[in-house]
This record gives C-alpha cells, structure tokens and sequence, in this order.
C-alpha cells in the first residue's frame, strides 16, 4: 500500500480569523483548509495537469479540539487518502505546536477546466501524492 505524502502549510492567526469569542471562527478553519488543499495540488500535481482540472468540495467534515487565537503559529497538515474516478478523498489536521486544534476530511470532485464538468482523474495524477 502508498503512503500519502503530507504537505505542511503554515498559518499565522489574524484579528480578521476572530469570532466574538475571540478565537478563530469555525467558517475560518475551512479557509484555511481550503488554501492547504489548494496550495498541495499546484505544489505537487503535474503542472498541465493542474491547469487542467479544477477542485470543488461536495463534502466536508470537521472535529474541533481546541480553539486557536490571535497570533496563533499553526501547521496545516493535508494529503490525499486517493483519487478514485472524479473524487479525490483528502485530510487535514492543525495544530499549534504539538496541539491539535482541528481533524477534517473534504471530498473533493474534480471539473475540468474549460467545460466545468466533472472530469475523471487519470491515473497517474496519483504518482506525486504518494511514496
């Protein structure tokens, strides 16, 4: 079996990220996961085949640990668990140092580029994903 390749994407928590409890809104993290995500693919995808194919979320989930604040250093962990025909399954955790703040899971459809229609992944859009 492959292992997944992490991808580790940093976060600095700003006043913005705030709810009036004062830690990061929940609408937030999912901003946050959301540029990991993008930031993954253009980083490691085929760069033609990132041009190719665009991402929309047909599902997310997400676990919170604990809260994060203002000026909060965080680390984005993400990567793809597969690509399976147009869906693409990818976690993520964030953490403050050696806390985890947030456990999620998006599933992701792929379209291409031009028509916006869902697209059926090739595969070798796997190979740079996993060891």
């Amino acid at each position: 079996m492959k292992t997944p390749v992490k991808y580790h994407h940093p976060v600095l928590v700003k006043s913005s990220d705030l709810d009036e409890l004062n830690h990061v809104n929940n609408v937030v993290y999912f901003t946050y996961l959301q540029e990991a995500a993008i930031a993954h693919w253009y980083s490691t995808a085929d760069p033609q085949l990132a041009e190719a194919i665009r991402w929309v979320v047909k599902r997310h989930e997400i676990e919170y640990h604990k809260a994060a604040f203002e000026h909060d250093e965080l680390i984005i962990t993400t990567w793809v668990n597969d690509f399976t025909g147009v869906t693409s399954n990818r976690f993520y955790e964030i953490r403050r140092g050696t806390d985890l703040i947030v456990t999620a899971r998006t599933v992701w459809v792929a379209l291409d580029a031009v028509t916006m229609r869902p697209k059926r992944l090739p595969e070798e859009v796997s190979v740079p994903f996993f060891e």
